[in-house]
């Protein structure tokens, strides 16, 4: 019998998406396959503590009830996951690279240590998703799911994200990018700037960050204010967007799911019939209403042509193992379709749209999460390939 990989499955996080994440990491840890991985699950506390396995488990359990009562995506079946965690043995707060896989130690007092063959950052947004835990793992020489630091960190940054877009020749809408220092010390030459460069309404987004926190719809000068300070609490740069539809009506929300390295492939399309104004974080996580269809009513070509922007999408940024690849939709017969953003670590309960979309391609949630720790360890080796002297 072959031997059990060993995943650390890490979860939590400083983000303003850490209870997100936190459902995403039950579903997972519910859904693994057990006869293939042992798990060694990690948590990581709101102020950025590492938690061994024990208290992993408890930061899971503890504010799991809590979540789940307040955002509607938990899943109430993902819940009684957080009892499949194993207690296992000490686990990460400082790595260091050993021969194979990483050991992971809790600290000064040094316990016993795990080797992990593959970590599945189960992170979303700040610290987790933007390059920044990726840089982690790359020196401490483990192997890991998702892209890389290049990739992790176009694929947060709204801003870069388009440039490589653009470079790619992907429609895209039009955009203003603000820095925060800009809009608080020249607030009128911002909106200026804004006013002359897009129609209203517009979207107002922090550049770096996911789950569609601090997003606002700004209808006009009144409103756009307010929006651009509530985005500047989140990131030094602000994306403006043109909106896409009419008051009469809105924009196609379509989603693609690509999985993959060197050679990745696109699910069906899907679309999100948002229950409010736009698919804010309210709409995915806390109310009632936004409903969706997958795969979404759309011709052939049009199917065709959107699955094949998401792998441009994924190539240009240069990102590996898995993506959301999220577009917007012209109503009204015009049919236009743009690019909107990629999302490296999308949303993974058993009814986010990821999982979701790859069942509708035929692919299982287990056996999706098997073939992305397969897609790290094909990744990793081909990295070893590459020599960083001339020894």
């Amino acid at each position: 019998m072959a031997k059990k990989l060993r995943v650390g499955i890490l979860f939590g996080g400083r983000s303003g998406e850490h209870e997100v994440s936190l459902l995403s990491a039950a579903s997972v840890l519910k859904a693994i396959d057990r006869k293939k991985f042992d798990v060694v699950p990690i948590g990581i506390t709101k102020d950025g503590h590492w938690l061994a396995a024990g208290d992993a488990q408890n930061l899971l359990v503890s504010d799991q009830s809590s979540v789940a009562q307040r955002l509607r995506a938990g899943d109430p079946e993902t819940i009684p996951g957080a009892k499949l965690l194993q207690e296992g043995i000490p686990t990460l707060l400082a790595p260091e690279p050993i021969e194979k896989g990483v050991a992971m130690t809790a600290g000064s007092t040094r316990p016993a240590t795990a080797n992990l063959d593959v970590v599945f950052p189960v992170l979303h947004g700040t610290f987790g998703e933007d390059g920044t835990i990726q840089g982690l793992f790359e020196l401490a020489g483990i192997a890991y799911v998702g892209s890389g630091v290049l990739g992790s960190s176009a694929g947060m940054d709204k801003d870069v994200m388009k440039r490589l877009f653009a470079n790619a020749k992907l429609p895209l809408v039009k955009h203003v990018t603000l820095l925060r220092a800009e809009w608080e010390k020249t607030p009128r030459k911002a909106i200026a700037r804004v006013e002359s460069a897009l129609k209203y309404p517009v979207f107002v987004k922090p550049a770096n960050l996911g789950s569609s926190v601090g997003i606002s719809k700004a209808h006009d000068r009144k409103e756009l204010g307010p929006a651009l300070t509530e985005a500047a609490k989140y990131d030094r740069k602000l994306v403006v967007e043109e909106g896409v539809g009419s008051k009469k009506a809105k924009a196609r929300e379509l989603e693609v799911a690509v999985l993959g390295n060197d050679d990745p492939k696109a699910s069906v399309v899907g679309e999100i019939v948002p229950g409010k104004e736009f698919y804010d974080y309210e709409a995915k996580y806390l109310s009632e209403g936004s409903v969706p269809v997958i795969p979404a009513k759309l011709s052939r070509l049009e199917a065709k042509q959107i699955r094949e922007m998401a792998v441009a999408a994924f190539r240009a940024c240069d990102l590996s193992g898995l993506a959301r690849v999220d577009f917007l939709m012209e109503p009204d017969g015009k049919q236009r379709i743009y690019l909107n953003e990629v999302n490296t670590m999308p949303g993974f309960t058993q009814i986010s749209m990821y999982p979701k979309l790859w069942e509708a391609t035929g692919l299982p949630y287990t056996e999706l999460l098997t073939k992305l720790i397969e897609l790290a360890l094909e990744r990793f080796e081909e990295k070893k390939r590459t020599k960083y002297s001339r020894e």
